[in-house]
């Protein structure tokens, strides 16, 4: 055995197989500055004097640090209540999604479930055909619905496309001896899911709730056409109106442009730092889970 590793480690790679290596290299290294560099660029401006931004005299390093940005944005109050109905919305809207889609895809995972092909196909074709917005703005308002923080959970309350991922990964991943050894232990349907399923689905569940939880804090579409209490609308709803109400001031008349301009470029950094850092802090808490959960579960069906 070790013999045989230090044979493989031993290998010698030709040129083609340097070449490759190195070119794989450079192309993941120039991707991750792509990718890496606008977020590290809206850090460095948020901390800078917007002159300095403006003049394009940020690049690497910020110039001129100053806090007045976070303390515009800090002041503004509807950005906290944004921030507290973004919270409820994310926390109960997550845990519907994965009630919902978890007792859908479990049972059409079964081969024992009646009907379970036609049923399948049926959650699928909504993939590629759906009521529309205004049937579904009908509904929600017909519902009670409309203008209730309810309005920002019920209408997606299940992916079609994650309740498929789920139920590949319960197809693939769970032996289905242990299913039959929990029925022969007395466990119902319920019971099997709860203690048997569920426990060895880590990798999925956290995919599912990281998917589910980012989806729901960048929403702000279905807060603009099913609420209109100022009360309710989530984060990204307040940011939005906050940035164009910023354009709006900038773009005055002449009396204290170039103030309005600072202010407007100021607030812009910090106000994108501010709605994406729990997005930002959600992620290593679930990356190891998510490689496994997204592979298993999208490429074994």
């Amino acid at each position: 055995m070790i013999k045989a590793k230090r044979r493989a480690s031993h290998i010698r790679q030709t040129r083609a197989d340097r070449i490759f290596q190195t070119v794989i290299v450079a192309l993941g290294v120039v991707l991750m500055i792509l990718v890496a560099y606008p977020l590290y660029f809206t850090i460095i401006a948020s901390f800078s004097k917007p002159e300095d931004v403006l003049m394009g005299r940020v690049i690497l390093w910020p110039r001129n640090i100053s806090f007045e940005s976070y303390k515009m944005v800090v002041a503004e109050r509807d950005i906290w209540t944004g921030y507290g109905n973004t919270i409820v919305y994310t926390v109960l809207g997550t845990a519907v999604n994965m009630v919902l889609t978890t007792m859908m895809a479990y049972p059409l995972s079964c081969r024992e479930t009646p009907w379970r092909a036609p049923l399948t196909f049926i959650a699928s074709f909504t993939m590629l055909f759906s009521g529309g917005l205004i049937p579904t703005y009908l509904l929600v308002r017909q519902l009670g619905l409309y203008d209730t923080i309810w309005a920002m959970v019920l209408p997606t309350g299940i992916t079609t496309y994650n309740m498929l991922v789920m139920k590949s990964f319960f197809q693939s991943s769970i032996p289905i001896e242990l299913k039959e050894a929990a029925h022969l232990d007395g466990c119902n349907d319920l019971r099997t899911l709860l203690l048997v399923v569920l426990p060895l689905s880590g990798p999925i569940l956290a995919v599912m709730v990281l998917f589910y939880a980012v989806a729901h804090w960048n929403e702000y579409f279905n807060a603009l056409i099913y609420l209109r209490n100022r009360a309710l609308m989530p984060l990204q709803v307040v940011l939005r109106e906050i940035l164009l109400q910023n354009q709006e001031l900038a773009a005055g008349d002449g009396t204290g442009l170039y103030e309005r301009m600072m202010a407007a470029e100021t607030m812009k950094y910090a106000i994108i730092i501010i709605a994406s850092v729990p997005v930002i802090c959600l992620y290593p808490l679930v990356q190891r889970h998510f490689v496994k959960g997204v592979m298993v579960g999208a490429i074994k069906g």
